[in-house]
């Protein structure tokens, strides 16, 4: 009796984009499944849905979002927009010769898949999101929001927001820095409920004081974090950061956008004990008016943030189903 081939093992590529280059990692034929990471990560936070997507009959493609990795990093903190990622991300579908994919993303990755189906619906024909949920373009402005959240206390979005300020706390030691961050948000890791918000800095304080010490999450062994180390050492911290420098620019460029569904099929998964879950229950339970192609909506009890590597097999299974349910 014959055996199924094997599947063909992940390439890397480099192509054109608006961003100048985008780095790509590939495995598997079929149609496209487009995967987006988050911060502060990288494709490498797609390792174990790549060999699966392939195996289940995808074209599977990965990519370093600008600022991350090899990709080009441009200097100017505004061609870090959102309008911007989604030219990448439309630039990456053509560069591979396909007219249409599928696109699936993870925290920051979720909001850049998320606007792709939402402005080129011409292009991605469904849309996964993992971690944040989808609320459309509007509201307050999102400094405001943010300045008004923490008390006393100041959220991570706005200590991010200032150039140059998380970078000094990072950068003199990447890899412990990084170490920490995942910690803070893994479902074993996190602080328990009594313990400062990582979330939170303190006035004059930083984020890596609130982080777990000494205590690393079973999914993030020394190889998985010397590489993401290794990645944020070579290509620095500030164009993963302008990323949330760019929110307010978004609010107004988005501004045709405000209040516009999302009308492609969709998937939502998230981890019941991630705060992007919970600090956002309302756009979930807006989602039959602001997502009406749902079609499989999850949370994994026991699970942080970083969904896709805390609990791979799982998502891999929700994935590939949902992806086999889809219209060709």
């Amino acid at each position: 009796m014959s055996q199924p081939d094997p599947v063909t093992p992940a390439t890397h590529r480099v192509v054109a984009s608006p961003a100048g280059r985008t780095h790509l990692v590939e495995q598997g034929a079929g149609p496209l499944v487009l995967l987006v990471h988050g911060f502060p990560e990288s494709w490498y936070s797609w390792r174990h849905q790549l060999p699966v997507l392939a195996a289940a009959g995808y074209r599977a493609v990965a990519m370093d979002v600008r600022g991350y990795g090899r990709s080009s990093r441009p200097e100017d903190v505004a061609a870090y927009g959102m309008l911007d990622l989604v030219e990448d991300t439309v630039a990456v579908v053509r560069a591979l010769g396909e007219e249409t994919a599928v696109i699936v993303g993870h925290d920051w990755g979720s909001a850049i898949a998320a606007h792709s189906a939402l402005i080129r619906p011409d292009v991605f024909r469904a849309v996964g999101l993992l971690s944040v949920p989808y609320a459309p373009p509007g509201g307050p402005r999102p400094s405001d929001i943010f300045a008004g959240m923490g008390g006393d206390e100041e959220i991570y979005v706005s200590y991010f927001q200032e150039p140059g300020r998380a970078e000094a706390e990072i950068e003199p030691d990447v890899r412990g820095w990084l170490a920490g961050f995942y910690a803070a948000f893994s479902a074993e890791t996190m602080p328990g409920p009594g313990a400062p918000d990582p979330h939170f800095v303190g006035r004059g304080g930083t984020l890596r004081e609130r982080f777990p010490a000494d205590h690393s999450p079973a999914w993030l062994g020394e190889n998985e974090l010397d590489f993401y180390a290794g990645e944020f050492e070579r290509a620095g911290l500030v164009g993963a950061l302008n990323r949330y420098r760019n929110m307010d620019r978004d609010w107004e460029d988005l501004a045709d956008h405000r209040g516009k569904p999302i009308t492609r099929p969709s998937l939502f998964l998230g981890g019941a004990l991630d705060a992007s879950t919970t600090w956002m229950a309302e756009a979930i339970r807006s989602y039959p008016t602001t997502l009406p192609g749902l079609t499989s909506s999850h949370i994994l009890d026991d699970c942080g943030h970083w969904i896709q590597q805390e609990r791979p097999e799982e998502v891999n299974a929700i994935l590939t189903g949902w992806l086999a349910s889809l219209p060709a």
